[in-house]
């Protein structure tokens, strides 16, 4: 991305076109992990893009708050939840400048949503906040090793997640909760055109305290 583009317009151009980017089908680590997410629960997903892991959620009968700063990506999100019929609630947001209603969420879930170290920290702040008690937050996301690779994801390090600094995130947002599943690895992606092949990942389940 060039200094001169903005995220939007980046996301804009990227999404531009009748195919999905990263596919239809939902994030496969969402699907294993989504049984930790009460049935009817309220899902928030920020940078859901075209909207796949959004319209996936609502299929399975959660009530689903899909947030991208990309009017394109949710565009294609819309088409998509219609030919599916499904109701998602669409909102054209900028991350770094809002922020959900706090504990108002039963799940956040966070899939490939790359952010510099420098707003990082205070998104991952509002984000676990926006959690209800026993809410869970579920992340997957390219770690700095992906660099080496060709599946996709960030050519900046600044934009790829390490355990650690996700644990940072959670210790300076104030908020306490355990660990279902924390991990550093391998995966092999099959998502559109521009997440295929051997992966390495950062994931995170994590559930706030009651």
């Amino acid at each position: 991305m060039t200094e001169s583009l903005s995220v939007r317009d980046f996301w804009n151009q990227k999404f531009a076109g009748q195919a999905y980017k990263y596919g239809e089908q939902p994030n496969a680590f969402l699907v294993q992990q989504c049984g930790q997410v009460p049935a009817g629960a309220r899902v928030l997903v920020p940078g859901d893009g075209e909207g796949r892991n959004g319209v996936w959620l609502a299929e399975q009968g959660y009530q689903v708050h899909s947030v991208d700063c990309s009017e394109v990506g949710l565009d294609k999100g819309r088409a998509l939840a219609e030919r599916r019929g499904v109701v998602v609630e669409w909102v054209h947001a900028d991350l770094t400048a809002w922020a959900p209603t706090a504990s108002h969420f039963d799940a956040v879930v966070v899939c490939y949503l790359h952010l510099p170290s420098a707003t990082r920290p205070l998104v991952m702040q509002h984000l676990l906040h926006a959690l209800k008690p026993g809410g869970v937050f579920i992340l997957e996301a390219f770690h700095p090793s992906q660099l080496g690779l060709t599946s996709g994801g960030p050519k900046d390090v600044d934009l790829l997640y390490t355990l650690d600094a996700l644990r940072a995130d959670v210790c300076a947002a104030g908020v306490s909760g355990h660990e279902f599943v924390a991990a550093e690895c391998d995966t092999t992606l099959d998502e559109g055109p521009f997440h295929q092949g051997l992966a390495r990942v950062t994931r995170l389940v994590w559930q706030r305290q009651i």
